[in-house]
């Protein structure tokens, strides 16, 4: 062999060394990175398994305290009745105010119980949809009748568009109902003049649209993003003003979920609001969320 050759062999060696050597160290880094990952997806399994665990301690927790809570209250409106009622004499005009706000603060602290449980229903997975056919009308007529009562501001109107040329929905009622009676809440809170205006719409061939718009404050749309959070409250004059929870719209977003369909919002600051469920005409049982019931 010439002394060229040698030298080009000891070029060769050289360099099959030295990919040998890249090759080992890139197979030890591929290993170490594969032990972080297997590492990582552990430090994840733990941390989910965690957060279960932290999610069933509070919904244990809601679903508790709101049981125990339903027996001080219902005591407390009771008795407040029996004042109303004057069971045991007559009130003076001050006194009639101050169990008039009783009897108010009480109906709140009842509601969200009610909304608290329902919450800690939803994430256990023990809620039960009641699907069956009904009228929209009967729907409106219902949540007509519900509203009247508490419409004393007569600068205020609730108006209910009447749901001409829709189809009957299959679908669970009372759920649905639950979800607007939120919105129409909400609406006439914040709604110091003008109107709430209550509508149904097509929204394609398998969807309806529910809306409630209002003439009221309206809200920025930095918020928009975390209205349907739980707890959730608005940073206005109005609203420091006005006593909640954040919890109405929270219920409604998971209900709506549950009957397959979605909420959304559009507001403009000054210039009102109008929520709005999308739910479709006939619930597929197989479509909703698992742990759910089903009762038919």
């Amino acid at each position: 062999m010439s002394t060229t050759d040698t030298e080009q062999s000891s070029i060769d060696a050289a360099a099959l060394a030295a990919s040998q050597q890249e090759v080992e160290a890139l197979r030890a880094e591929l290993e170490e990175t594969n032990r972080g990952v297997v590492a990582l997806y552990a430090e994840l399994d733990a941390q989910a398994e965690q957060l279960k665990r932290a999610t069933e301690l509070k919904s244990r927790f809601l679903a508790y305290m709101s049981h125990e809570f339903r027996t001080p209250i219902s005591a407390i409106r009771s008795i407040a009745r029996l004042l109303v009622d004057r069971v045991d004499g007559p009130l003076t005009p001050e006194q009639e105010k101050q169990v008039a706000f009783i009897q108010s603060t009480a109906t709140e602290f009842s509601d969200m119980v009610d909304d608290l449980l329902d919450l800690a229903k939803i994430e256990a997975g023990r809620v039960e949809i009641s699907p069956a056919w009904f009228e929209m009308v009967d729907l409106f007529s219902a949540l007509r009748g519900m509203f009247k009562p508490v419409l004393t501001n007569p600068d205020m109107s609730l108006v209910f568009e009447e749901p001409e040329g829709l189809p009957k929905l299959y679908t669970d009622d009372r759920k649905l109902s639950q979800i607007l009676r939120n919105f129409i809440s909400n609406a006439l809170k914040f709604t110091t003049h003008g109107e709430v205006r209550v509508s149904a719409t097509r929204e394609g061939e398998a969807f309806i649209r529910f809306s409630v718009s209002d003439t009221g404050i309206g809200i920025d749309s930095k918020y928009h993003g975390a209205v349907f959070n739980d707890f959730s409250q608005i940073d206005s004059p109005v609203q420091k003003r006005l006593r909640g929870t954040g919890l109405g719209l929270s219920l409604s977003k998971q209900l709506a979920i549950l009957l397959g369909g979605r909420v959304e919002l559009e507001s403009e600051l000054g210039k009102g609001s109008t929520f709005s469920v999308i739910v479709p005409v006939q619930l597929e049982i197989s479509a909703r969320p698992q742990g759910t019931g089903v009762a038919g």
